[in-house]
């Protein structure tokens, strides 16, 4: 309503024409009066006829504009659906302010129970504005940070989580849906911190807003937790028969009758491929549990490791004319564990030669990382390959303990042979069992390093990435670095 009446104008109103018209009137009768006086004839009679002239061209300014303020109402209220339109004007009034009053109590009624659904919803969420000023949040919100935050007030001084206001930040930027996970200490009355698994998920709101909803990973915590201890008890008490298994396996290899050492050489296998999954869930074990600041670290060159580790799997690597493409400094220096950095390598650049075609290269590129924001300085580590790369929808689950992903990515190690260790075209044995434990060993290592590995697919080969980051910070003085 008020747009059309600055758009047409203030409407007049009756008795505005009215008076319009009668005082045009009185202007035409005394026009013509003093015409008829210059000519000395029946001045009475002619400002009579000026006196109804103008009072007709009066009448029918008013029929005019009338009727145009008819149509116009008569537009107004068609765009607002009411009925009957020929009704008067103050009935058509009162239902357009009914109407209204109706929408304004359905609209509140809708907000309060989409507020009450979210305020008994077992996830926390909290709304802020485009300057990231709370503005609503639900009880669940309240009972994660022990008080219910204010409205008004900065987000982070209400949750004192740099990663959620980066989270908050990276949806404003980017106006799409974020999902990000941390440990989240809160601060008990008894004095102690807990620290929290935290999920969070932030959507972009009209207006600059974002929602938030934060998911408190603490139960999945524990189940995970669980099933690790579960596995390295079963994988403790494997190791024994499954040694045994294999020793007896090879010992009847050399003794069968060659028609039935087929069967020999499918037991091994599958007794090798066992043997493999107990020792990567024990290693996982070890690596869960064994404290950060207690690890054995020593100055390395990661160069060397790196082609050490590539000339143990040149075996693998040769008969597919699969060959590495290093771009990066001739020496790096670290401060790190070296049989799990090797592991790691070994772990990667074994994947990149299970998913590459054959005559394909596999990329290493090393190099150092200045300080950025909230990130030190550091090192980082790619491994690209040429294969067919990570399914998008299986990113988030990449490095999840026995993830598999697609059947066709799936690898099976080759039948074995002789106890000398080697398949039946004389490669050496697999280094891991296939079973979705490789990557998930390389992101507890790299943890223990205090890094973070990453998962993506190379836009130029379309492969596999794999990028590891990891902090110059536990180097007992800084990298060293020798170029070429």
């Amino acid at each position: 309503m008020v747009a059309r009446k600055d758009r047409t104008g203030c409407l007049p109103s009756h008795l505005h024409h009215y008076r319009a018209g009668l005082w045009l009137s009185v202007w035409l009768g005394v026009g013509f009066g003093h015409i008829q006086a210059w000519g000395q004839t029946t001045v009475v009679i002619s400002a009579e006829l000026g006196f109804f002239l103008g009072l007709g061209l009066g009448l029918v300014f008013y029929g005019i504009a009338s009727a145009w303020q008819r149509q116009q109402w008569l537009r107004v209220l068609k765009e607002f659906n009411v009925v009957p339109v020929r009704s008067p004007l103050p009935v058509r009034l009162r239902t357009i302010l009914k109407n209204y009053q109706a929408q304004i109590a359905h609209l509140e009624a809708k907000i309060l129970y989409w507020q009450n659904i979210l305020d008994q919803a077992p996830v926390s969420y909290i709304e802020v504005d485009q300057d990231c000023l709370c503005q609503w949040s639900n009880q669940s919100m309240a009972n994660l940070l022990g008080t219910a935050p204010q409205p008004g007030r900065l987000l982070i001084e209400v949750v004192r989580s740099y990663e959620l206001d980066c989270l908050v930040d990276d949806v404003q930027t980017t106006q799409v849906p974020c999902q990000r996970e941390w440990l989240h200490s809160v601060l008990k009355p008894s004095g102690q911190t807990q620290r929290l698994p935290l999920r969070g998920l932030a959507i972009p709101l009209p207006h600059g807003h974002v929602g938030v909803f934060l998911e408190n990973r603490q139960e999945v915590k524990i189940l995970r937790d669980e099933r690790d201890r579960w596995a390295s008890d079963v994988a403790h008490e494997l190791k024994t028969p499954l040694t045994s298994l294999r020793l007896v396996a090879e010992t009847l290899q050399q003794r069968v009758d060659p028609n039935l050492r087929s069967w020999v050489d499918r037991l091994l296998a599958e007794t090798v491929r066992l043997s493999l999954l107990v020792q990567e869930l024990l290693e996982l074990n070890r690596l869960s549990l064994a404290p950060v600041e207690q690890m054995e670290r020593q100055s390395l060159d990661l160069v060397a490791l790196l082609q050490r580790a590539w000339s143990n799997l040149d075996p693998l690597a040769s008969p597919r004319q699969i060959s590495l493409n290093y771009v990066g400094p001739s020496q790096l220096l670290y401060w790190g564990n070296e049989a799990q950095l090797f592991r790691l390598l070994m772990n990667l650049l074994d994947n990149g030669i299970k998913y590459s075609p054959p005559a394909q290269a596999i990329l290493a590129r090393l190099e150092l990382t200045p300080p950025t924001g909230q990130r030190v300085a550091g090192l980082r580590l790619e491994i690209i390959d040429h294969g067919p790369g990570f399914i998008p929808q299986d990113l988030p689950y990449i490095f999840d303990r026995f993830f598999r992903s697609d059947p066709a990515r799936s690898r099976s190690p080759l039948p074995l042979s002789a106890s000398t260790g080697q398949d039946s075209s004389g490669l050496i044995l697999p280094i891991s069992s296939g079973s979705g434990l490789g990557l998930a060993i390389a992101e507890q290592i790299v943890d223990c390093h205090q890094g973070q590995i990453f998962a993506s697919n190379d836009p130029i080969t379309g492969g596999a990435a794999v990028a590891i980051w990891l902090p110059q910070t536990l180097t007992p003085t800084p990298l060293n670095l020798s170029k070429p």
